[in-house]
C-alpha cells in the first residue's frame, strides 16, 4: 500500500490541507515564511527539523491554536483560519500525553467521545473498538499512574483517534520512550494508520523515525520548507548541502567542475579529482555529497575502483550492523566511512591507525550547486 499510495502525483487530486503562502511571526521573531505545502488524504506526512525551524507552529495553526498572519490554511479547498480549534475536524496528540490522572484508561479515551454528546452504548462499544486497535485490551479500569510510558502513549492515542477526526496531528509522540520501544512504536503507528486510513502529520526532529512512518518529509530550516519528497528522496537527492546534512551523515568535497563528459563530470577540489554523476557546467562551484555506507574502505589499494583516497583511522565504531570509520585524508580533514558487518566478526580487521583506501562510485555522490 505505502508503495502504491502517491496522491501528490495526481495532478486532478485535491489536497487535504493546503498551507498557501503562509506566514507567522511572534513579536520580532520570524517562525515561519511564505510556505506551501499540500498534504493529501490518508498521508502519513512528517514535518522534520531542528529546534526552532517552525515546524511546531505549522502545526498549531492547523490544529487553530496559532493565527496566520499571512497567506491562507485550507481544509477541503475551504479557508479555516475563522473557525476555533473545537469546530476542526482535527485531533492533536501531545508529547507529554496530557492524561486525566484522575480518570481511568476507558473515561480518558471516552473523552471527546462524551463531549460529542455520543449515546453511552456507542461510547462503550467505541472504547472497547480502541482499546482493541491500541493493544490495551482489560486495561480499561486502570488510572494512567499505573501504565508503562509505553501504555500511557497508547491510551493517549487511542483519546485522540476515538471522535474519527479527518486529521491527527503527533507533537514529537514518541521522545520519552527508549530505544527499543521507540523502534516498535513506529511501525506500530504506520499499522495503525494504514488500518484507519486516517490523515497524520508528525512533527519530529528525529530524522530516522520521519524516514520509518512517513509517505512523504517535508525538511523545513528557518521558517522555510526546504524540501519535500518521500524519504529515499531526500536521504538519497537531497536538493542542498542544509537537508544533506541533516538527513544522515554526509561526506561533502568541495570544488570546481574541470571537465564533463556525458553525465560524467569532473570535479577539481583541495581533495583530489572525483568523477560523478551530476549537471553542471564548466568552471562551476560544486559540492559532491556521498553518504558514508556509500564509501568502500580497503586495507590495500584496491586496482580499478575511480574516486581514490589514501587515508588512515583515527577512531571507529561497531554499531552491530555496521562498523563506521572516521579516517583522516589529510592533516584535519576527516571522511566517515560505513561498511556493514554482513558475516559475524569477533576482530574487528581495522583498527586506530590502520591506513586505509577509500573509493566511491561516479553514481554514488550527489552535486550540490548550494
Amino acid at each position: 500500500m505505502r508503495s502504491s499510495f502517491a496522491p501528490w502525483e495526481d495532478p486532478a487530486a485535491r489536497p487535504l490541507v493546503r498551507f498557501d503562502g503562509v506566514s507567522k511571526a511572534f513579536g520580532d521573531t520570524v517562525a515561519v515564511t511564505g510556505v506551501d505545502l499540500s498534504i493529501y488524504e490518508g498521508e502519513f506526512f512528517a514535518l522534520l527539523g531542528p529546534s526552532g525551524c517552525g515546524k511546531t507552529t505549522l502545526m498549531r495553526m492547523l490544529a487553530g491554536f496559532e493565527t496566520p498572519d499571512g497567506g491562507r490554511l485550507m481544509l477541503e479547498g475551504r479557508d479555516i483560519q475563522a473557525d476555533p480549534p473545537h469546530r476542526r475536524p482535527v485531533h492533536m496528540m501531545f508529547q507529554a500525553y496530557a492524561l486525566f490522572p484522575h480518570l481511568s484508561v476507558a473515561q480518558n479515551i471516552a473523552f471527546g467521545l462524551r463531549r460529542q454528546g455520543l449515546p453511552k452504548a456507542q461510547i462503550a462499544a467505541r472504547v472497547e473498538e480502541m482499546l482493541a486497535l491500541v493493544k490495551l485490551e482489560g486495561l480499561g479500569k486502570r488510572r494512567p499512574d499505573q501504565l508503562s510510558g509505553g501504555q500511557k502513549q497508547r491510551v493517549a492515542l487511542a483519546r485522540a483517534i476515538a471522535p474519527r477526526p479527518r486529521i491527527l496531528l503527533l507533537d514529537e509522540p514518541m521522545a520519552a520512550l527508549d530505544k527499543k520501544l521507540r523502534e516498535e512504536t513506529q511501525f506500530e503507528l504506520m499499522t495503525l494508520q494504514q488500518t484507519l486510513g486516517m490523515t497524520f502529520m508528525i512533527v519530529t526532529h528525529d530524522q530516522d523515525e520521519a524516514m520509518v512512518v512517513a509517505y512523504r518529509i517535508a525538511v523545513m530550516r528557518e521558517g522555510r520548507i526546504a524540501q519535500v519528497g518521500r524519504p529515499a528522496e531526500v536521504y538519497e537527492t537531497p536538493v542542498d548541502r542544509y537537508v544533506a546534512g541533516f538527513i544522515g551523515d554526509v561526506n561533502l568535497f568541495e570544488g570546481k567542475v574541470a571537465a564533463t563528459n556525458g553525465p560524467i563530470l569532473r570535479l577539481q577540489s583541495d581533495d583530489g579529482v572525483f568523477d560523478a554523476e551530476g549537471a553542471a557546467a564548466v568552471g562551476d562551484h560544486v559540492w559532491l555529497a556521498v553518504r558514508p555506507e556509500k564509501i568502500a574502505v580497503y586495507p590495500e589499494a584496491p586496482g580499478g575502483p575511480r574516486n581514490l583516497l589514501a587515508g588512515k583511522i583515527l577512531d571507529y565504531g561497531y554499531l552491530g550492523d555496521w562498523t563506521t570509520y572516521l579516517v583522516e585524508i589529510a592533516p584535519g580533514r576527516t571522511i566517515r566511512a560505513a561498511r556493514a558487518n554482513a558475516t559475524r566478526v569477533v576482530d574487528r580487521p581495522l583498527g586506530c591507525g590502520d591506513p586505509v583506501w577509500l573509493s566511491f562510485a561516479p553514481s554514488s555522490a550527489v552535486v550540490l550547486t548550494k
